[in-house]
């Protein structure tokens, strides 16, 4: 081809100066300098999902066994709550880790592994495999709360710091099944320790994520579980109608406060939400891992929020006290509790007396659950309260 000879002859030719200096961005870019870069080039770290950490389960405090190290290789492996078409890159590769890890699940011999199993142990293993190829949900109870010691490397700083993930512990039969803090609560929901370690005896609902079958231990989501549970409410309008009676759980419970589940949601209710009866310390009537009838009051399913009382599943024992307990009667009662000045006394048919002492008493004499004789004065019966005096100590 002539015309491509001639731009060829037409070209300047290219003098190459030995003596000439190559950049030094070039030199640093082509060859690393150090052994450190050369590590990190060689051996690869695998990173958590979170932004700035990477974590690796450690055996320094001698509690864990080793093949507990996959619980940090499972919570990057989590689905997100996004759509995977909308995902960013680093979330595809956390799907494309969990396909490596449901491969290598695929891949073992069950019927070697499950052959010397007992009936009652086959059938906790057939529950395990069930919920982890079908995401369907368990119900297990919390017999633990387990502290695991975790290194971890800050991306931005390199630096290696040490943290703490508490991890709800069921065991159905033979299998432990931890459920790490991080997959316990719905997200933006989140509690502090305590509160899960206050869980146990708890029942709640998961859904396995994760499963070492040769270690005879799986990981667990409750969020998932979550999930799930909610958007059976959201379809059910029979359910969540105002005024509907449905059933929760009760998951932690202390002095003033309880916490419950109601079909995935996870709600604060205090004292007045939950009796009628003033209790000094809700401890002494309730407990996590109990069922109670509830009532919903209200129900957004645009913003997932949800709110129940329990006392209202049952007759207020306000009404009708006017004729059990008519003005200027005597009753005996219990005392339940003290607020600025006045006294709570519960009757025994559970209506509740407001009172104030007789002038011849002083409040540093009673107590709580010291029982005494009321006299009934007055009923309001807008705020629905009975107020009386304290006569005598009985």
């Amino acid at each position: 081809m002539p015309r491509k000879k001639a731009a060829a002859e037409d070209m300047p030719e290219t003098v190459i100066d030995e003596n000439a200096e190559v950049p030094q961005e070039v030199v640093n870019e082509e060859a690393p300098d150090s052994a450190e870069s050369v590590a990190e080039t060689e051996m690869p770290v695998e990173e958590h999902t979170s932004e700035n950490a990477e974590f690796r389960i450690s055996d320094d405090m001698g509690v864990i066994p080793t093949a507990e190290s996959a619980i940090s290789e499972e919570l990057a492996a989590l689905p997100p709550d996004i759509p995977e078409a909308d995902a960013p890159a680093e979330v595809q590769n956390s799907h494309e880790e969990q396909n490596t890890e449901a491969h290598s699940f695929y891949d073992l011999d069950l019927n070697a592994l499950d052959r010397d199993l007992s009936p009652e142990e086959r059938r906790e293993w057939n529950s395990i495999y069930a919920s982890y190829r079908g995401r369907s949900a368990l119900t297990g109870t919390i017999v633990g709360v387990d502290r695991h010691t975790v290194s971890a490397r800050d991306r931005e700083t390199g630096e290696a710091v040490r943290q703490d993930i508490y991890c709800a512990v069921i065991i159905p039969f033979r299998v432990r099944i931890l459920i790490p803090a991080s997959e316990m609560w719905f997200a933006g929901e989140e509690r502090p320790a305590f509160v899960l370690r206050n869980t146990v005896g708890a029942s709640i609902d998961f859904i396995i994520t994760h499963i070492d079958r040769e270690g005879s231990f799986a990981i667990g989501s409750r969020r998932l579980a979550m999930r799930t549970r909610r958007y059976y409410f959201s379809t059910q309008p029979s359910m969540h109608r105002q005024g509907a009676r449905v059933k929760c759980r009760t998951l932690s419970v202390g002095p003033r406060r309880c916490l419950v589940e109601c079909y995935g949601h996870d709600i604060d209710l205090t004292q007045r939400e939950m009796r009628y009866t003033a209790i000094p310390d809700m401890r002494s009537e309730y407990r996590p891992g109990q069922e109670l009838d509830c009532i919903v009051k209200e129900y957004d399913s645009e913003k997932g929020t949800l709110r129940i009382s329990v006392k209202e599943s049952g007759p207020n024992p306000f009404d009708g006290a006017e004729l059990r307990h008519p003005e200027g009667t005597r009753r005996q009662a219990v005392i339940a509790g003290k607020y600025a000045g006045g006294v709570f006394c519960n009757l025994p048919d559970g209506a509740v007396v407001m009172c104030s002492y007789s002038f011849h008493y002083d409040d540093a004499a009673f107590s709580v659950g010291d029982r005494v004789i009321v006299a009934i004065q007055r009923y309001d019966f807008s705020k629905k309260q009975i107020y009386g005096k304290i006569v005598a100590r009985w």
